[in-house]
C-alpha cells in the first residue's frame, strides 16, 4: 500500500517535534502505530506556513493524507476536513515571567498587558474576546514556527503573557527558569486526527485502529507519556 503522508506544524512539542534521531512526541508515536495496524509506511510532511489554519489547504491540495498535530477539532475545521473521534481533550494555558510579572496568576491578571499567541492557534480567538472585552490590552500575533520568540519576549517585554495549551507550555517553561505556567483549563478542547473532507474510506481506516489502541491501553500510555496532566483520554 502506499505511504501514509502526515501533515503536521512544527515545532510543537510534546506533540511534534524533530531530534537528531528523527521526528518524536505524542502525534508522532501515534500515527507510527496507526500505520503499522494498517500495513502501511508513514512520512511526516512538516507544514511551514505562519498561520496553522493553512495546513488545511495542504490537506485538501493533497500535499499530505491526513494532519496529527494536537488540531483542536472547531466548527470552522469540521467544513474544512473530516475528523476522527477526538484522542485527547486538552485546554489553554497562560505562560508569563513570573520575576517580571509576578501579579499575573491568569486571565484576571490581564487588563493592560499583552497577550501573544500564535496565528491560527485556538488561543487566538480567545485572546481577542479578552480583548473586546477590555480585560487585556491586546493581542500580539507570531507565525507559528515562532513560538520560541514569543517565549524570549516574556521576559524582554515583547508580550507579557502566552497562551497555548497546557502539554505545550508544560514542555517549553522546564529549560526557562523564569517562566511560569500560572493558569490551566482556561478552555476545554478536543484533539483529533483528520483528513481530506470527503475521504471516509481512510478517516474510518484511522479512527478503527486508534479505537482499537484505545481498547488495548495503548492511547492511554501514550497520552500519560507524552501529554501529561495536561491532557486526558475522552470519556
Amino acid at each position: 500500500m502506499s505511504t501514509l503522508r502526515v501533515g503536521a506544524a512544527l515545532p510543537d512539542p510534546p506533540f511534534e517535534f524533530l531530534t537528531s534521531d528523527g521526528p518524536a512526541g505524542f502525534d508522532i508515536a501515534l500515527v507510527q502505530r496507526i500505520a503499522g495496524m494498517l500495513g502501511r509506511e508513514w512520512r511526516l510532511v512538516p507544514y511551514t506556513g505562519s498561520d496553522f489554519n493553512g495546513i488545511f489547504a495542504g490537506l485538501d491540495a493533497g500535499r499530505y493524507d491526513c494532519v496529527a498535530s494536537g488540531t483542536t477539532i472547531t466548527p470552522g475545521r469540521e467544513a474544512k476536513a473530516d475528523f476522527c473521534t477526538p484522542y485527547a481533550i486538552s485546554g489553554q494555558s497562560l505562560v508569563v515571567d513570573v520575576i517580571r510579572n509576578p501579579d499575573v496568576h491568569g486571565i484576571a491578571d490581564l487588563k493592560g498587558l499583552v497577550v501573544g499567541v500564535q496565528q491560527g492557534n485556538t488561543s487566538q480567538p480567545v485572546a481577542e474576546k479578552l480583548v473586546a472585552e477590555n480585560r487585556a490590552a491586546r493581542v500580539r500575533v507570531y507565525a507559528y514556527h515562532e513560538i520560541e520568540q514569543a517565549l524570549d519576549d516574556l521576559t524582554s517585554g515583547g508580550c507579557d503573557a502566552f497562551m497555548k495549551l497546557a502539554p505545550v507550555t508544560a514542555w517549553f517553561v522546564r529549560g526557562r527558569p523564569r517562566l511560569g505556567v500560572v493558569q490551566t483549563g482556561i478552555t476545554v478542547e478536543h484533539l483529533g486526527i483528520c483528513v481530506r473532507k470527503g475521504d471516509i474510506a481512510l478517516r474510518d481506516a484511522i479512527g478503527g485502529a486508534q479505537a482499537a489502541l484505545a481498547a488495548d491501553g495503548t492511547l492511554a500510555s501514550l497520552v500519560k507519556q507524552w501529554l501529561g496532566a495536561g491532557a486526558m483520554l475522552p470519556s
